[in-house]
């Protein structure tokens, strides 16, 4: 399994890039952040200081979208950057939440996200294009690579990523509920012709180490309002039971949900969260000593998760990223050990 980080990029810059280099150099392969223009500061400028500063560590965004950049100038952001830097960008994209809803706009049409995807892969990976009925191609990036991993949680969702995803971005880390989407994107992706296991498998939650459960749930308790964001967008648009099969266990706490401030968005404390149950925070993060992650994550890398990155909006930052320098060594031996 491999490790990251999701970062906010709030000023000061200097401290986002800061991070990243102690991720790195702790044994993280991968950085991430929001891409929400006028919540946080624009990350692809960020993302050039951190891959000027770093040697190995991949980049992206958990996630952008495919409204607030014309698709061509988001390929061609990570296309300079593979120039720049050496092909160490992935992108991370899905319809849409905070960065359009804060400018009164609204999730794309899955179909409008299958369409960027096309368009941004093929220009970020040298290729030609048609794209508003003009043959598109960027004589410059021709050696550029990017790999496109689709965040979902629906149905329709979990199936275009398993339709056109180089990767999956689940991110919560309930076992069960990682089960049942892992098991809908290989689905889709062999009833499309593509052999399921071509599609990267990532888990994004809150991880905080640490003996105090009741401080670890309020600094992450704004998680569970995060998603409950995007799943009464699923059950808006299939129910909360029907034909879909939407496990109970993602859609029976919003029930209690009653409002969202965006300002609040992703920070400790969100008073906007507070009808997220402690139950659901331990379901869907990784809270607790050392040896409660280590198990939590070798049962979600048997259920074939290959990537895990830790939203690290809460107070224990850099405890949680040192405690997590020993996790991964003992995942890493326990894999050499079964092999």
């Amino acid at each position: 399994m491999e490790f990251g980080i999701v970062l906010q990029t709030n000023p000061p810059a200097s401290r986002v890039i800061e991070l990243a280099k102690r991720a790195e150099n702790l044994g993280f392969g991968y950085v991430w952040t929001f891409d929400s223009h006028l919540l946080w500061e624009e990350p692809f400028v960020i993302y050039s200081q951190i891959l000027a500063q770093t040697r190995k560590i991949m980049v992206g965004p958990m996630v952008t979208n495919p409204s607030t950049r014309d698709w061509t100038v988001t390929a061609s952001l990570f296309a300079t950057l593979n120039e720049m830097y050496g092909n160490r960008t992935i992108c991370g994209i899905g319809r849409g939440d905070s960065a359009v809803r804060v400018t009164n706009g609204k999730p794309t049409t899955l179909a409008t996200l299958r369409d960027a995807i096309h368009v941004i892969r093929e220009l970020a990976n040298g290729r030609a294009v048609d794209y508003r009925e003009s043959r598109l191609q960027f004589p410059w990036g021709t050696k550029s690579r990017l790999d496109v991993w689709v965040a979902a949680y629906g149905p329709k969702a979990l199936e275009l990523a398993g339709q056109v995803g180089d990767g999956f971005i689940l991110q919560l880390a309930d076992p069960d509920i990682v089960r049942w989407t892992v098991a809908a994107v290989r689905q889709a992706a062999e009833r499309s012709g593509r052999d399921p296991a071509a599609v990267k498998i990532c888990v994004a939650a809150p991880a905080y180490v640490g003996d105090d459960l009741g401080h670890q749930r309020d600094q992450v308790r704004w998680f569970g309002g995060m998603v409950g964001n995007h799943v009464s967008d699923i059950v808006s648009r299939y129910g909360s039971d029907g034909a879909m099969a939407i496990p109970a266990a993602l859609t029976d706490y919003i029930k209690a949900k009653s409002g969202y401030d965006y300002n609040q968005h992703g920070k400790a404390g969100n008073p906007h969260t507070d009808f997220v149950p402690d139950e659901v925070i331990d379901r869907f993060c990784i809270l607790g000593r050392p040896e409660h992650h280590v198990e939590r994550l070798e049962e979600l890398a048997s259920l074939g998760v290959d990537q895990f990155d830790i939203y690290l909006q809460h107070d224990g930052q850099e405890a949680t990223l040192l405690a997590y320098e020993s996790i991964m060594a003992e995942l890493r031996r326990a894999v050499v050990a079964k092999a």
